[in-house]
């Protein structure tokens, strides 16, 4: 007989909740923000550059312009693009709305692009079906921490004359083909929200290898204006102008303080990250009722998720009750993502809904996010394992196991 599920009464496999992420911050951390708190410079100084170069020569690219959060980075690329009213952008539905948000704050159409069924990344092969003569760009999104195949993609883009664009938000810390993550494309955004690979509190980040694209960023990210407070107070000058229209995303110079900070801790964290996505493969080999993730050889794969799915012909439960079970059990995990097709807004304004993306809508009815961060432990992982395997037999289905 099954053990009793925690849901149902029994003893839960953990007392406290294991979140799916969180942020990692030690001593040297708070150093480098309270030097920054102390001085003078709060924001658009130097700290800013200084993090910007770090980066830049972290992911093997020339430029990297910091901003306020991961979706401001993408927005601030479909501006360096010139999307406009009318542009179509090819984007996955396995993604943050944020992707495909970005093309629509710039009046452009996100068109969606089915996924991979076992990766999860963009198909190449559905991207070609859906370009038209009003494509400009496509946004590949590195889901879970694996980069997409970008040889395909590249070669999909210049036999049509588009952009290239990495949602790397995931994927800090990775390679494809021993290329670094935020090399692989035209532009590469990330994210540093606190579950991320690294965090500066929020804020993002756009690596490329063109510089003219890294100005006309700098100067949206500054309300358009083609000159900040202190390099205006550098040639002791008062004026400026203001020659597009842009926003605030500026980040501070306390954000990255701590950035910088983290980005020298990041090859150790990343490495910690595969060492418990390995537990997990190792754990998880012989359990029928799930499937692991599938990774390709020719990739490093970041593990900002780990995403299981469940086998739900197996199973005498839903996706749903084996996640209340789960939690129940004290692990915080979660659901990365509903396609972005199925959300109203998409529904109602660009002719999305169910039937769209039929492999990222299977997907979905069955996946789950477990635990993975650096400060894990070894208890830890194996409190994931265990509770995992519990539910799973619990709701097994005996005819079919």
């Amino acid at each position: 007989m099954s053990e009793l599920l925690a849901i149902d009464g029994g003893i839960p496999v953990r007392e406290s909740t294991l979140p799916y992420g969180r942020q990692s911050v030690d001593e040297a951390d708070v150093q480098a923000v309270a030097a920054v708190l102390r001085s003078d410079r709060l924001t658009t100084g130097p700290k800013v550059a200084e993090f910007e170069h770090a980066l830049a020569e972290f992911a093997g690219v020339r430029e990297a312009v910091a901003v306020a959060s991961g979706t401001a980075a993408l927005h601030a690329a479909m501006f360096a693009l010139e999307i406009g009213p009318g542009d179509e952008v090819i984007v996955p539905p396995l993604t943050f709305a944020a992707t495909a948000n970005s093309v629509v704050f710039q009046g452009g159409i996100p068109v969606f692009a089915d996924c991979r069924p076992h990766t999860l990344l963009i198909d190449p092969n559905e991207v070609e079906t859906k370009i038209s003569p009003r494509t400009k760009a496509i946004i590949a999104v590195d889901y879970a921490g694996q980069p997409c195949d970008y040889d395909a993609l590249q070669q999909i883009a210049d036999r049509h004359g588009l952009a290239l664009v990495a949602d790397a938000c995931h994927a800090l810390g990775g390679a494809y083909k021993g290329r670094p993550v935020g090399s692989l494309a035209r532009l590469s955004a990330f994210s540093f929200h606190p579950v991320k690979a690294i965090t500066s509190g929020e804020g993002g980040a756009v690596a490329t290898d063109e510089p003219a694209l890294a100005q006309r960023m700098r100067i949206f990210r500054n309300h358009g204006i083609n000159a900040d407070y202190h390099q205006r107070a550098r040639r002791g000058s008062w004026f400026y102008e203001m020659v597009e229209l842009g926003y605030n995303y500026r980040i501070t110079d306390v954000q990255c303080a701590l950035g910088i900070s983290q980005l020298r801790k990041l090859p150790g964290r990343i490495e910690r990250r595969r060492e418990i996505a390995r537990c997990y493969d190792e754990a998880f080999a012989e359990n029928r009722l799930l499937r692991r993730p599938a990774v390709r050889s020719e990739v490093s794969h970041a593990y900002h998720l780990y995403v299981v799915s469940l086998e739900l012909d197996r199973l005498r439960a839903g996706r749903e009750e084996v996640f209340a079970a789960l939690r129940a059990e004290g692990l915080g995990v979660n659901v990365h993502y509903i396609p972005v097709h199925l959300h109203p807004f998409y529904r109602d304004r660009f002719e999305g809904g169910p039937g769209l993306c039929p492999v990222a809508e299977a997907a979905y009815r069955r996946i789950i996010s477990l635990p993975i961060f650096p400060a894990m432990t070894h208890s830890d992982a194996q409190d994931v394992i265990a509770a995992v395997n519990k539910v799973t037999r619990h709701y097994a289905d005996r005819s079919s196991v």
